[in-house]
């Protein structure tokens, strides 16, 4: 069998390098976007295959459709593009009724416009193979909204929709669509946010998750076992929701 190659967005931050590295733990050709960390994605790259795997990094900005489009035209020159998982997304936390304009939209565009931008150019070339896999990273907080932040819950919870309906869309295509949803995962993107006792309080299991406890579930939905979970939304969160 040929080698399956998966795109993950956002691959240079904690839990997009553990997704990365469980994908190609998995046997794919991983490649490990970036758009303002390249030196991280490539760092994520480099540790894949010195690992053994085959690894990677590409750099574009999600949020402009037409550079997109173009880095995905080339890289579908070279290969298809079996696995997308969507986990690149930004906070700019603030309470509502401060929030400015620009800070609801940028976080949305990243999160809910990326995913758009990045997907669409790929559907067809999965359906024409009829096997592929889509999963987006969610949020604890589009399940159970967050005090400031009601942009990017709107942006991971918009996410929802959007593949729960690709999942009815492309089935019968023999791809699948699925979100998985964090909940306070130990990393950079929440050190210093919780203390050990907010921890404690937040989170049944009392404790913070792992990057690879979500890339475990991420690998799993992109495997061939997973070929019957589609349309869902499955949280990683210690039991908050």
């Amino acid at each position: 069998m040929t080698t399956r190659r998966a795109l993950v967005t956002g691959g240079s931050g904690d839990i997009g390098g553990a997704i990365a590295h469980a994908l190609a733990a998995q046997g794919c050709e991983v490649l490990v976007h970036a758009n303002a960390n390249p030196d991280r994605a490539q760092a994520v790259a480099q540790a894949i295959a010195d690992a053994g795997g085959q690894a990677r990094s590409i750099a574009f900005d999600l949020t402009d459709a037409a550079a997109t489009r173009a880095a995905l035209d080339a890289e579908l020159e070279r290969g298809a593009i079996d696995v997308l998982v969507h986990n690149a997304g930004i906070h700019d936390d603030a309470p509502l009724a401060g929030m400015r304009e620009e800070q609801w939209t940028r976080v949305i565009d990243v999160s809910l416009h990326g995913f758009f931008h990045v997907v669409q150019p790929l559907l067809l070339p999965m359906a024409r193979r009829r096997w592929g896999r889509v999963v987006a990273l969610s949020s604890v907080a589009a399940v159970l909204g967050n005090r400031g932040q009601a942009n990017y819950a709107a942006a991971k919870s918009g996410l929802h929709g959007a593949v729960r309906s690709l999942a009815r869309e492309m089935a019968s295509r023999g791809i699948t669509a699925n979100v998985v949803a964090p909940g306070v995962i130990a990393g950079a993107m929440t050190d210093g946010l919780f203390d050990d006792a907010q921890v404690k309080s937040l989170v049944p299991a009392a404790r913070a998750g792992t990057p690879q406890e979500v890339a475990s579930v991420v690998a799993f939905l992109c495997s061939d076992a997973a070929a019957y979970v589609n349309g869902q939304v499955i949280g990683v969160n210690g039991g908050m929701g």
